[in-house]
C-alpha cells in the first residue's frame, strides 16, 4: 500500500512537471506579445467606435442647427411680409403675399414649423382675433405638412394643400369670429381666389426661382 501511494505521488509530480515545462516563462515574452496585440486591437476598435460616434453626433448637431436656422429665417420672412402688406393680408378679400412661402415645404421640412410660427406671430402682430390666430395658424400648418408629403410628386400639387386648407377653414373664422355675415360659400370663393393668387401663382414663381438652387439653399 505504501508503494502504491509513492507511485501515485510520483505520477502526479511527473505530470505536474511536464505541464509546467510546457508553459513558457513570463520573461520569454510569449505572454507579453499576445495580450499586447489583443490590447492594441481592442484599443484601435474602441477609438474607431468613439470616432464614429463623435462624427454621428456632430452631423446630427449640424443638421439640428441648420434646421433651426432655416425655420427661423422662414418664420421671420413670413412675419415681415405679413406686417408690411397688412392691409391686404387680412379680411374677407385677402391677398397675403407671405402665403407664397407655403411652397417651401417642398424643399425642406424646416419650413413646416417655420411657416406655422411665422403665421402665428404675423397674426398676433397684425391684430387678428384669437380664433383667427389659432385657426389661421393651424390651416397654414396643415397646408405645410401636406405640401411636404407631396414633395416627390408633381410640383403643381405643392400649392394645393395650403389653398384648400385656408379656403375651407378661414371663411368660418370670418363668419363667426369677425361677424362678416356673408354666405360661407361666397367667402370660400373670395378667400380661395386670394389663395390661388398667393400660393398658386406667386408660390409657383418662388418654386421655379428656388428650384435651381435648392441643393445650395436647402442643403440637408
Amino acid at each position: 500500500m505504501l508503494l502504491f501511494s509513492l507511485w501515485v505521488n510520483c505520477g502526479y509530480s511527473l505530470i505536474f512537471t511536464l505541464v509546467c515545462a510546457t508553459i513558457p516563462p513570463a520573461e520569454s515574452g510569449v505572454f507579453k506579445a499576445f495580450p499586447a496585440i489583443n490590447y492594441r486591437v481592442f484599443e484601435t476598435s474602441t477609438r474607431k467606435i468613439k470616432l464614429k460616434e463623435i462624427l454621428i453626433y456632430e452631423k446630427r448637431k449640424n443638421i439640428s442647427v441648420l434646421f433651426l436656422v432655416q425655420s427661423a429665417m422662414i418664420a421671420a420672412i413670413y412675419v415681415v411680409l405679413t406686417i408690411v402688406f397688412a392691409p391686404i393680408s387680412f379680411g374677407q378679400i385677402q391677398f397675403r403675399i407671405a402665403e407664397a412661402l407655403t411652397i417651401l415645404p417642398a424643399f425642406t421640412p424646416a419650413a413646416i414649423p417655420g411657416l406655422f410660427v411665422g403665421c402665428l406671430i404675423g397674426n398676433i402682430l397684425g391684430g387678428a382675433i384669437l380664433p383667427d390666430i389659432i385657426v389661421g395658424s393651424m390651416a397654414t400648418l396643415l397646408g405645410a405638412i401636406f405640401t411636404y408629403l407631396l414633395r416627390n410628386r408633381s410640383k403643381w400639387l405643392a400649392p394645393l394643400p395650403p389653398i384648400i386648407a385656408n379656403t375651407v377653414l378661414i371663411p368660418f373664422v370670418l363668419y363667426y369670429g369677425y361677424q362678416i355675415l356673408l354666405p360661407i360659400p361666397f367667402q370660400m370663393l373670395t378667400v380661395g381666389i386670394g389663395e390661388v393668387l398667393s400660393c398658386g401663382i406667386l408660390g409657383m414663381i418662388v418654386y421655379t426661382a428656388l428650384n435651381k438652387y435648392k441643393t445650395v439653399i436647402f442643403r440637408q
